[in-house]
């Protein structure tokens, strides 16, 4: 497996969130100071300072590429770089979603929040990554038993690095979710958690200019 360095620009993360029966649409725009943000919610531009709620949406915590927000109970992380998931509408079963819909960010790059094994994760698409790749550091914020895992060598730009390849029980994007997802581990420091081709090929990929589809099989 060959990776290649992750070098992405300071982007306005987008996340779509649900709201009762309809979507709710959140974008970090930008910091004005330390405690305040700017966010566009449902298409209106807001300064929300820490703490305040503003038309359901609560700035838990700020700084220079992230924010946390909560949404109806929910906190979710607006990270520098997302693209928007669609979550919305009326509640699905824990695996019942068949459909991912992802929007490209500067440079052609497909990012999204998702879940390993119910742990909070960002990932951007990679199909050049034979396997779902990710840092030492995300394996073990996740509480990842990678080190009884079996032992290989990938590629990367720096050399021949030592990982370890796992199982991962659930891999979930929206309300998307597959199980017995195979993941490699590796010693080497990475701003996001590559979706790779054992994620991707459980899909049918369709791209429309900006816009990634990816419809179960």
């Amino acid at each position: 497996m060959t990776l290649m360095p992750l070098k992405f620009p300071i982007l306005a993360a987008v996340l779509t969130l649900a709201a009762s029966a309809s979507a709710q649409t959140v974008t970090l725009n930008g910091s004005m100071g330390a405690r305040q943000a700017l966010l566009v919610i449902d298409g209106q531009p807001r300064v929300v300072e820490i703490g305040a709620t503003v038309h359901g949406v609560r700035l838990l915590s700020l700084s220079a590429t992230q924010a946390e927000v909560e949404i109806g109970g929910q906190r979710r992380l607006l990270m520098a770089g997302a693209g928007p998931v669609r979550v919305g509408g009326v509640a699905s079963s824990a695996s019942g979603g068949n459909e991912i819909v992802l929007t490209a960010g500067t440079g052609g790059h497909f990012r999204t929040e998702g879940k390993i094994n119910g742990s909070a994760v960002n990932f951007v698409v990679d199909t050049g990554a034979t396997s779902i790749a990710m840092s030492q550091i995300d394996a073990d914020r996740i509480g990842l038993n990678y080190k009884n895992g079996r032992r290989g060598l990938a590629n990367t730009a720096n050399g021949s690095v030592p990982m370890h390849t796992v199982t991962l029980s659930s891999v979930r994007i929206g309300d998307v979710e597959i199980a017995n997802v195979e993941a490699a581990v590796l010693p080497t420091a990475m701003e996001h958690i590559l979706l790779g081709n054992s994620f991707l090929t459980r899909f049918q990929m369709k791209r429309d200019n900006d816009t990634l589809r990816l419809i179960k099989r």
